[in-house]
């Protein structure tokens, strides 16, 4: 494995042990990953390791350790590592969006705002502020965005699509939402953990086409490779199962609620959508 080698030539990188704890993660590798948590505390280089555990505690529905590991890997950013901060106060944003825990999810999107941030950063907390049904400050947030970077191909052809969905979704126009999205087509499959393909499967859910939301999520239970541990990976089988309900097809839907609620075995019981999840679940006949 080219990972092992770098590291018996003393060629191995924060990044590079990154990469090996999410290999281990789509492998189950347990053991794999806590080596790699161990070199991360051993070089006191633990930020980049610690906000990619987030992930996992948040795939596995366990937010409140999520918080605290997110919290922890903050405080040991240095203050004028402007693009990590920004990066991890939109990314708990998103998370908690993600969630159903919007309220929640609105302060730590903004906080980006008032750092040195890259277009990454503020779109995900313009994203954010989308889904948390801001949709005046999101739609600012997009224009801004927009007139800052009119050659990049990353924010023009994905990220403001992606916005601009949100947006449409928040006025409950699901089909402009997919219509947004159409742009996205030829990168979605390697760019950051298959978003666009998730929100294009929840505009399909809005619109009631469940065959077409279907496909969606199951596009990115496919595809683990490029989802690893993000939080997506975990919500794609409750959309899957709401698809399938919507579809009518009761056998499948149960077994695709079931995936869910088994991966979040030892979820957090006061998380909105495991809530929301199980009371539909119950409801299936």
């Amino acid at each position: 494995m080219v990972g092992t080698e770098a590291e018996a030539k003393h060629l191995d990188t924060a990044s590079l042990h990154v990469l090996m704890y999410q290999l281990a993660f789509v492998q189950g590798d347990s053991g794999a990953m806590s080596k790699q948590k161990a070199w991360a505390q051993e070089k006191q280089n633990e930020a980049s390791l610690l906000f990619t555990e987030v992930a996992t505690e948040a795939y596995e529905g366990k937010i409140h350790s999520a918080r605290g590991l997110s919290r922890q890997a903050v405080e040991s950013l240095s203050r004028d590592d402007f693009s990590s901060l920004g990066f991890a106060f939109a990314d708990s944003g998103r998370r908690e969006a993600l969630l159903g825990n919007l309220s929640l999810a609105k302060t730590p999107a903004s906080r980006p705002l008032t750092l040195k941030t890259d277009s990454r950063v503020r779109f995900l907390s313009a994203l954010t502020t989308a889904q948390s049904q801001d949709s005046t400050l999101g739609q600012a947030l997009a224009e801004e965005l927009n007139k800052d970077f009119p050659d990049d191909t990353l924010v023009q052809s994905v990220f403001i699509p992606e916005i601009r969905a949100q947006l449409a979704m928040d006025h409950n126009d699901p089909s402009h939402a997919i219509e947004l999205l159409n742009s996205v087509i030829p990168y979605q499959m390697g760019h950051d953990s298959l978003r666009s393909v998730y929100l294009r499967g929840q505009a399909y859910l809005a619109g009631h086409k469940g065959r077409a939301a279907a496909a969606e999520f199951e596009r990115i239970l496919d595809h683990r490779e490029i989802v690893q541990n993000s939080l997506i990976g975990a919500l794609a089988h409750l959309g899957l199962g709401r698809a399938y309900a919507m579809q009518g097809n009761t056998t499948k839907a149960k077994a695709a609620y079931q995936d869910f609620l088994t991966l979040w075995k030892d979820a957090d019981s006061d998380i909105p959508i495991l809530k929301q999840a199980k009371a539909e679940y119950a409801n299936l006949k």
